[in-house]
This record gives C-alpha cells, sequence and structure tokens, in this order.
C-alpha cells in the first residue's frame, strides 16, 4: 500500500495525475476503466488542451480535439460493421494518423485491435488474422497485396494512400460525438517480435494508466511538448511511450519510415524533447557523420528512449559524445513491459547496465531450480513483476510465473549497487567445450571497434566442441574485412574459448521493423 502511494505522489510530481482536482481525476479513472488507456487520455487531453497539436505526420498536424472528435466519427462507423462487442479488428499501418486513429475508434467502439507487425510475409499475415480471429482489417495501401489474400467476407479500409474505401471517407460521413462508453474495455493485442518464428499475440485488456506511465519515473518525459517516434508504434517500444505521453499531453510526431536526417530534421523542426527509438537506429543516426548531423540543431533534446534489441555500452558512449547523455535505456519486453530503466549516469558508471525497476516495479533472479538469487554477481533467470497483467498468449500458451513474478527469458546478473546486467537469451547461451558462453559479451566486444558498424554472434553446431561461435560484422569501407584480425581481437580481451571460429561479412544484419536481428536469417 506505501508503495502504491508513493507511485501516485510520483505521478502527481511529474504531472500524469493531478491529486488537487479529484473530480477530473475520478472522470478519467472511469474513463480508463471502460474504455483502455488510450482512448481515455485522448479523451482527457481533448477536453484539458483541445488547441494543442496531438499527432504530426506528412499531411499535417492534428489537435487533441480534432483527434478526439475523428475517433469518435471512426468508432460510430465502425459500430456501423455490426461486429460483436470485443471482435478483433487487425491493423497493418505504419505510424501516422491513421494508426492513432485506428487505436482510438477501435477503443470506443468496443472492439478489440491487433496491432499487426509490418514485416510480416503474405503467409505469415494470414496465419496470423486466423489465429487471432480478426473480423475485419485495416490497412495502408503498400499492403494490399498482403490484405488481397484474406477471405472475402472480412471488411477492408484504407488507413493510408490513395484507393476506397478509406477510414477517412468513414470519418467524414459519421458524426462526432462521443459514443456511451462500454462497461469494460476491448482491449489490444501486440504481436511478439517473431526472431525465431511467427509472432505471438500478447492481449491487453485491463491496463491501468498510472501503471503503464510509470516509466517516467525513471525517464524526464515532455510535459506537452514534443516527441519524435521513430520506433513504430505497432510495437510495445513507440506504444508504450506515446501512451506515456498521451498522459502528459504530449506532441507526437510520427515519420512512415526511418530515415536518419529525416530524424534529424523533424527534431529541429518540433524543437523535441524526446526521440524514441532502437539501437540500430542510433547508429544510423552517427553514421551520418557529424558535417550533416551538424545542420540540425537538436539542443531541445532531454531524453532518448531507446528499447527494443541490447544497447552496445559503445554505441552509447559515442551518441552521449555527439548529443549529450540523453540515453535512457529502457529493458523488458511484449510480455512483462517495462522491467528497468538505466539513466544517463548508470550507464556512465556502470556500461552495459540495463539500469534499476521504476517504482511498484520489481525484478528478481532464479536459478534452474526456482530458487531466488540475492548475491551480486550471480547470474539467474530473469523475472519481473509489474502493474501491467500479460493475459498469456492468444494460442493459449503462457510465461512462467514465480512467487508474482514472469519470466523474461533472458539471463542476467545485479553488481554491488543493484543495477541490473543482461548477459543473454536463456536459449542463446552457447556450450562450447563444457564452457557457458553468452555472445552479447562478444558483440559487445567487437562493437568497440572503428572498422565494425554492426555485429551479431551466434552458436552452430561444431562435431568436435559441440558447439561454436560464429560472428557476423558489418563493416566500414575502412575495414580489411580479416577474419583473423576480429578473431585475435577478441582473444587479446577474453577467453579462448569466446575467440569465434568463423567470421562471416555481411552488407547489413537481417532485422525486423523494431531492429531486431532476425537470427534465423543469418546465413
Amino acid at each position: 500500500m506505501i508503495e502504491h502511494v508513493r507511485a501516485v505522489l510520483r505521478m502527481h510530481q511529474i504531472g500524469i495525475v493531478n491529486l488537487l482536482s479529484p473530480r477530473r481525476l475520478l472522470r478519467a479513472a472511469g474513463q480508463n476503466a471502460r474504455l483502455g488507456p488510450q482512448a481515455a487520455l485522448i479523451m482527457k487531453a481533448a477536453a484539458e488542451h483541445p488547441d494543442a497539436p496531438a499527432v504530426t505526420d506528412e499531411s499535417g498536424t492534428l489537435t487533441y480535439r480534432e483527434l478526439d472528435e475523428q475517433s469518435n466519427a471512426l468508432a460510430h462507423a465502425l459500430k456501423g460493421l455490426g461486429l460483436p462487442d470485443r471482435s478483433v479488428v487487425g491493423v497493418l499501418a505504419r505510424d501516422h494518423r491513421g494508426l492513432v486513429l485506428a487505436i482510438s475508434g477501435t477503443a470506443r467502439a468496443t472492439l478489440r485491435l491487433a496491432l499487426m507487425n509490418t514485416g510480416l510475409a503474405k503467409k505469415q499475415f494470414a496465419e496470423v488474422v486466423a489465429r487471432e480471429k480478426v473480423r475485419a482489417v485495416l490497412y495502408d495501401s503498400e499492403f494490399a497485396d498482403l490484405v488481397d489474400g484474406l477471405p472475402d467476407d472480412i471488411p477492408r479500409y484504407l488507413t493510408w494512400g490513395s484507393g476506397s474505401p478509406s477510414i477517412f471517407e468513414l470519418i467524414a460521413a459519421h458524426p462526432v460525438t462521443p459514443l456511451p462508453l462500454p462497461d469494460r474495455p476491448g482491449g489490444f493485442i501486440i504481436l511478439t517480435s517473431g526472431t525465431t518464428g511467427l509472432p505471438k499475440g500478447a492481449p491487453r485488456t485491463k491496463v491501468s494508466p498510472l501503471a503503464s506511465a510509470l516509466i517516467a519515473d525513471r525517464i524526464p518525459f515532455p510535459r506537452q511538448g514534443a516527441a519524435v517516434f521513430a520506433s513504430p508504434l505497432f510495437h510495445s517500444t513507440g506504444f508504450g511511450a506515446w501512451t506515456v505521453g498521451l498522459s502528459l499531453a504530449n506532441h507526437a510526431v510520427l515519420l512512415r519510415r526511418f530515415d536518419p536526417e529525416d530524424i534529424l530534421r523533424a527534431m529541429a523542426e518540433h524543437r523535441a524533447q524526446m526521440l524514441v527509438a532502437v539501437p540500430t537506429m542510433l547508429t544510423r543516426i552517427l553514421a551520418l557523420g557529424p558535417e550533416i548531423i551538424s545542420k540540425y540543431d537538436t539542443s531541445s533534446l532531454r531524453s532518448v528512449f531507446v528499447a527494443g534489441a541490447a544497447l552496445a555500452p559503445e554505441l552509447t558512449k559515442r551518441f552521449h559524445e555527439t548529443f549529450g547523455e540523453v540515453i535512457y535505456n529502457v529493458y523488458g519486453s511484449t510480455e512483462v513491459a517495462v522491467a528497468s530503466v538505466a539513466q544517463p549516469d548508470e550507464s556512465r558508471r556502470a556500461p552495459g547496465t540495463v539500469g534499476r525497476p521504476p517504482v511498484t516495479v520489481h525484478v528478481a533472479l532464479y536459478d534452474s531450480d526456482d530458487r531466488r538469487i540475492t548475491e551480486a554477481g550471480v547470474p539467474g533467470r530473469v523475472f519481473v513483476r509489474t502493474g501491467i497483467p500479460f493475459e498469456g498468449y492468444t494460442d493459449g500458451r503462457h510465461k512462467q510465473v514465480i512467487d508474482g513474478h514472469m519470466a523474461t527469458g533472458d539471463l542476467g546478473h545485479f553488481d554491488a549497487e543493484g543495477l541490473l546486467f543482461i548477459d543473454g537469451r536463456d536459449d542463446d547461451m552457447v556450450i562450447s567445450g563444457g564452457e557457458n558462453v553468452y555472445p552479447v559479451e562478444v558483440e559487445n566486444l567487437l562493437a568497440e571497434r572503428d572498422d565494425v558498424l554492426e555485429v551479431a554472434v551466434i552458436g552452430v553446431d561444431d562435431p568436435e566442441f559441440g558447439q561454436r561461435l560464429r560472428a557476423y560484422v558489418v563493416p566500414t569501407e575502412a575495414s580489411t574485412r580479416d577474419p583473423q584480425v576480429i578473431k585475435d581481437y577478441v582473444k587479446a580481451s577474453l577467453s579462448r574459448f569466446k575467440v569465434p571460429r568463423d567470421v562471416v561479412f555481411l552488407d547489413a544484419l537481417p532485422r525486423n521493423p523494431t531492429g531486431k536481428v532476425l537470427r534465423r536469417e543469418l546465413p
């Protein structure tokens, strides 16, 4: 109880809740309980800051009043489809107003929204639609080929691009008056990254806006300021950061496709105080070089919300040297939400750490016999307890839970200060000649080289040692592309059994739209 009181007081201090206006607070809580956080927060911002910018894309800017009214009109149209309450509607869209309207409009129509990954292949998309029992699809015109393969009885509407019917035609043809609040939220489904197979569906129905906003305990979010989103909203990184931003009536600047210079241009134009990105995007921004970077005034930047994949200490150091100490490294997953955040000073003192959990979030380590580990430096399986309940995958499976803590699938350890470090995925550990090796240690070391842009290290079968390490390196133009140079570099710093026996040079690592390496596609 004391912990929750402390959390509420912290959210009041940040500006997410106003304890001095209990009537507004109760109204917002009631709307969230019946709509879900995203639609409820848009309604709250429209009431309190109607003329403030809510979202900007290449079509211009919508104020919170316009976003609220258009969400209502879309909800009326979706109600007209005659779908039963909480039927699943799929959306396959890049970042723009159409996606935001789909999120808010479906909630007001008491429908459950499945946020589809834009990197899905046609067969995968059809399988996900069937598994999630999708009854209607909202999509960008560039994905028409994927949608054309669906059964004819599934209605479909464009969210972006030329063509008909579109959600904007629906919006123009329906009233902007609010619908009656449902008795409970329709909820939404976020897909996992699918780096090892078909993405799984992770549903959420009851999510407290306070619980989702607690990440602001560790990250300085703008307050009625601008945030540029490079990370897609369909994934938990962008979706979570955008939701917290709604609670502070922030201005979301959305770009349909990632281009590093466009990101800098948007940050300068809107005086953005926050950037939401994945690590590989930071690499590409730095690769522009000082001449291009210096063309844009990014002095307004106060925080870079980074999540979705492991962040190499070397990348953090280089980014801080260019933009100042602004990186907040977020560790979590689609299932457990945010587990911990490394603030800039923590990353400086303890390179590679993922920091500490926000208020009311708890991280615990357990050994292979499910016994709690409390000693510093002792590795174990990472488990997390949060206020954002995971309801189990839509295919019926669930994560292991111990003492209310859910497994992340990662291995990690705490240092003497209580800072968390992630050693690698539980299933990524390589046993070579009887020695346990975590590839992330080798990846971080190779990332320090000036002639390496990106690197991924995996274990492959070996007839003599059981497994051996293979390094995939994306070199710079100045690189000699000599495998022995790479091997010698690792040998000079790490144990012999951690030296990759194979080194493969690639032009680029295969990644999904959220920046995670698709290890199954490595040659």
